[in-house]
């Protein structure tokens, strides 16, 4: 357990009032001598807490003619407050229907761990927020049929609009992985017209139907390969390794910036060199083109060549920047 789980344990032990001895609390949480008598400390001289030692009883405990002492609430890290919040949000965004009876303790149940922080639940949500970045919202029916699939391991035919070819195609695809990535859906699947691993977004699917093939199995270290080997959603084994460059205006925050956990990242004086791996340019194109003049694409040349022409587009949009717009223009 963790510093804030072993306090927790540690605090409910005191408090009952029976002294307890030094071994029966590293039993207790787990630990050894040296951090059982830290978290004392730590509780005592910190935080405030009664502790006191007895030696005819050898144990230690809260003192009894102390004012009753309570912790001043759950301490969350960011993950945590992160799934709480995001659990709660989800939660209150499902309309009432069969799950009604079961959804209602469990964001009961959140909502009290929020509030084991000192404060009520909506000052909570209204003073922390997540905030959703260009969500897409996907067809109910299409995302319950295609989640179902996932988890049952049964094939699908899909009609799929995709953006890339603007233009619909049937595909009859073996569903191995449901991705949630930047706030948007992904089926990860094998596709039987491109006979490889393929990316599908659920709000492009227009229809998905069950059919009743066999399921083609997965290769567990392939998939792993696809899904984490290069940076982005476009997914696939890595092709290259962008060598991007980053003004020393921007580095202060790229430098602290995780893109792909294989990355290479180095200061060269004030500037900031990253090392990200990838397959396909397109995503990674993206995240390069906001950062504008404060970034630098060293290698590979194919990239640095796309990137470069996109920039030269978006400069030519802006040619006659300085012109009055044509409402103002005189003939």
């Amino acid at each position: 357990m963790n510093r804030a789980e072993r306090i927790y344990r540690l605090h409910t032990l005191l408090k009952r009032g029976r002294p307890i001895s030094l071994l029966r609390l590293r039993e207790e949480l787990q630990a050894s001598r040296a951090t059982v008598n830290r978290d004392l400390g730590y509780l005592r001289d910190f935080m405030g807490a009664p502790v006191v030692y007895s030696r005819e009883r050898n144990g230690y405990h809260y003192a009894a003619d102390s004012l009753e002492f309570e912790l001043p609430g759950l301490w969350f890290n960011d993950s945590e407050l992160y799934a709480l919040l995001a659990s709660e949000q989800l939660l209150e965004a499902v309309q009432p229907g069969l799950l009604s009876p079961y959804l209602g303790p469990l964001r009961a149940r959140i909502r009290k761990l929020l509030e084991q922080g000192g404060h009520s639940a909506e000052v909570v949500t209204a003073r922390v927020m997540l905030q959703p970045f260009a969500r897409r919202r996907a067809n109910e029916e299409i995302f319950a049929g295609v989640s179902a699939a996932v988890l049952n391991a049964t094939t699908l035919r899909l009609t799929y609009d995709g953006r890339e070819r603007a233009a619909v195609t049937e595909r009859r695809v073996h569903p191995y992985r449901l991705l949630h990535y930047r706030d948007n859906w992904y089926l990860i699947a094998w596709c039987e017209q491109a006979r490889d691993l393929r990316t599908f977004s659920l709000d492009r699917i227009r229809t998905a139907t069950t059919d009743s093939g066999a399921l083609r199995a997965a290769d567990e270290l392939q998939l792993d390969r696809y899904l984490g080997a290069s940076f982005g959603i476009f997914t696939g084994e890595a092709s290259a390794w962008a060598v991007l460059r980053f003004s020393s205006q921007r580095a202060r925050w790229v430098a602290d910036e995780i893109w792909h956990p294989d990355q290479i990242g180095q200061w060269l004086g004030d500037t900031y060199e990253l090392q990200v791996p990838y397959s396909d340019a397109r995503e990674l194109m993206m995240d390069i083109l906001k950062y504008g003049p404060d970034v630098k694409v060293v290698a590979p040349d194919e990239l640095r060549a796309l990137v470069a022409e996109r920039l030269r587009l978006a400069a030519a949009g802006y040619d006659d920047a300085g012109a009055p717009p044509p409402s103002a223009r005189r003939e």
